[in-house]
């Protein structure tokens, strides 16, 4: 719901590298005449890592409040002087989207964004879900069409920085060979609850391993399934 705030920190090996916070802007705003969540999505590495590898991330989404689809996205990335700037419009009824040069495509129904496609797989209903589903997200990533997938992997208790929580794990399925060595060396954990909010990810990387872990949370439109 609008106002709600998450922040994350994550840790490369033993050593704290950077802090993220994913918000919903507690004012909903219009685009085409329709109510739209601005979601916004920051990630800094903390100044003791800039020395290694400075990352400067900023994702913002405008998703349909009726119907969870993008209406358009930012991306604005610094990530070891690498940088991306992307600007995208989304055109839901004609099925189709124009990046910032004004190149236009067309796309799959109610195609996902780099941000959106993780608030809509928080709207996922995994009541009846069983060890080894995969769900399919369609997403618009680098002016290609990915079809992401999710493999759900069961029920556990995890622990973070903010607490206990009852959990449900999921598998990503990724491209391996470019920083991951097999495709399930990604996993991640989401509240057993409505909220569905990400409380942990671990991932195993060529070189040493990533872990991220809730901080803080605030705003959420339902009671967290928290242990303690």
């Amino acid at each position: 719901k609008p106002g709600e705030r998450l922040e994350y920190r994550l840790h490369y090996g033993v050593v704290d590298a950077a802090t993220a916070v994913i918000k919903v802007d507690p004012q909903v705003t219009k685009i085409n005449n329709r109510e739209v969540y601005h979601v916004i999505g920051e990630g800094t590495t903390v100044s003791s890592f800039d020395l290694f590898f400075k990352v400067r991330d900023k994702y913002e989404s405008y998703i349909d409040k009726q119907g969870m689809f993008p209406h358009r996205f930012v991306r604005n990335v610094d990530e070891g002087g690498y940088k991306i700037q992307q600007d995208y419009t989304f055109y839901p009824a004609k099925r189709a989207y124009k990046n910032q040069k004004g190149e236009g495509y067309m796309t799959p129904e109610f195609v996902q964004d780099m941000m959106s496609a993780f608030y809509y797989a928080r709207n996922l209903d995994f009541t009846n879900a069983k060890k080894g589903d995969i769900f399919k997200i369609t997403c618009l990533v680098d002016d290609e069409i990915f079809p992401l997938k999710i493999k759900y992997m069961g029920k556990e208790t995890v622990e973070t920085d903010a607490g206990k929580f009852n959990a449900i794990k999921f598998a990503p399925v990724i491209q391996k060979g470019r920083i991951f060595k097999r495709e399930e060396d990604l996993s991640v954990w989401i509240s057993d609850d409505k909220n569905h909010i990400p409380l942990m990810a671990s991932a195993k990387i060529m070189v040493g391993s990533v872990k991220m872990e809730l901080k803080k949370y605030s705003g959420l439109a339902n009671p967290v399934a928290r242990v303690n």
